[in-house]
């Protein structure tokens, strides 16, 4: 959105063990919000209003904050208000430190600052804030292309360990420099050779990091599903790579291939996860209500394994996930709430109606949302 490789979405690394949240945040012509000016203690935010009033727009304003992406997929144009000329989003980020944040977005200009200075790198800005999104799209991780699974993968690899996005954008670009040589009809061979080599040498990064990860979250998507689900399905998270042996010797057999394809046919940026369902694909012989499941189980596993990573729990954002699962279902989720409270942390939840979990009610802040106006709800 400020640049091609914070479309990725990634955090950096902060100072372990003291909680951070949000304290204040400022909109100007975000979505429908023409201005919003609202402070937030830690603890669970219970945003109450009818749909299409301007809910998700707060959650996917504090995502934005935290990746410089939204989570709805969409480009900063479209988050710009209706007859506006672009759009402004501001926080107070407490924690270790305060932080001072400051967005501004538009067709011809974009700014970025931090504790007023602007930001020139990915590394001198993200981790400032780190969230995870629960919402509607999440189903696309079991529904949709692999490209998803493998975007969740490097988010979380990113958020998790130091230099892995540093690699994924230095994979990212020889990728892009590779096919450009390969659309072309003679392409320079030792400019290609060049690229080929940069792409060995940071994909087999990427592959090694993936490797290493899968152990240690498929467990926790497992225990995730069981919770919601109440132990009545088995689920297993299985890395599959495109390279299966020695990267460059494949490369090397696939360029006939390539030549003709103009495009890289052999690397992680073609690597699969399957998610098993009962020793079944979840995608072929799931029912929606599993699928929806086994989306949600691999978010919990997102906060879990950051958290557990970093001694904080990220900031969780919960967009009217409520009311789409059943009693049973939705107490599944409120050990990971319960635990983001404990900590001092932060649960924003949308919700059309006061449907969540009546363990929670007595400590959460209500606030109602009208049409881009957010007010904090008395009584």
């Amino acid at each position: 959105m400020w640049n091609r490789g914070l479309e990725l979405g990634a955090w950096g690394t902060l100072g372990q063990g003291r909680a951070v949240h949000l304290s204040r945040l400022r909109l100007r012509d975000f979505r429908n919000y023409g201005r919003l000016d609202a402070d937030f203690a830690p603890g669970f935010h219970v945003l109450l209003g009818r749909n299409a009033q301007g809910k998700t727009n707060v959650l996917e304003s504090i995502y934005l904050l935290a990746t410089l992406r939204s989570f709805r997929g969409v480009g900063g144009a479209q988050m710009i208000r209706h007859g506006a000329t672009g759009y402004f989003v501001g926080a107070n980020v407490t924690g270790a430190g305060d932080h001072e944040i400051k967005a501004y977005w538009s067709p011809k200009e974009r700014k970025l600052s931090l504790d007023g200075r602007p930001v020139r790198k990915l590394g001198e800005y993200l981790g400032t804030l780190r969230a995870v999104v629960f919402c509607t799209e999440d189903l696309q991780l079991v529904k949709g292309p692999a490209r998803g699974r493998r975007r969740f993968l490097d988010l979380l690899l990113s958020q998790t360990e130091t230099g892995y996005l540093a690699t994924l954008l230095r994979y990212t670009k020889a990728l892009r420099s590779r096919n450009a040589l390969l659309k072309q009809s003679g392409p320079d061979e030792l400019l290609l050779e060049s690229f080929t080599g940069e792409l060995v040498a940071t994909g087999n990064l990427l592959i090694a990091a993936r490797h290493q990860l899968l152990p240690r979250i498929a467990p926790l998507v497992s225990a995730s599903y069981q919770r919601v689900a109440g132990g009545r399905d088995e689920v297993e998270v299985v890395y599959q790579p495109a390279v299966r042996g020695d990267f460059a010797v494949e490369l090397s057999k696939a360029r006939a291939r390539e030549r003709v394809m103009r495009t890289t046919l052999v690397g992680p940026h073609r690597d699969e996860v399957l998610l098993r369902l009962n020793g079944q694909s979840a995608l072929a012989f799931g029912s929606e209500g599993q699928k929806r499941t086994y989306a949600i189980a691999l978010k919990m596993a997102q906060a879990e394994h950051i958290g557990a990573v970093h001694g904080v729990m990220p900031v969780l954002l919960i967009d009217d996930v409520m009311g789409e699962l059943d009693a049973g279902r939705r107490a599944g989720l409120i050990p990971l709430l319960q635990r983001a409270h404990r900590s001092g942390g932060q649960v924003f939840m949308t919700c059309t109606e006061e449907n969540w979990p009546v363990e929670l009610a007595s400590e959460l802040f209500r606030w109602t949302v009208e049409d881009g106006v957010l007010k904090r709800a008395t009584g």
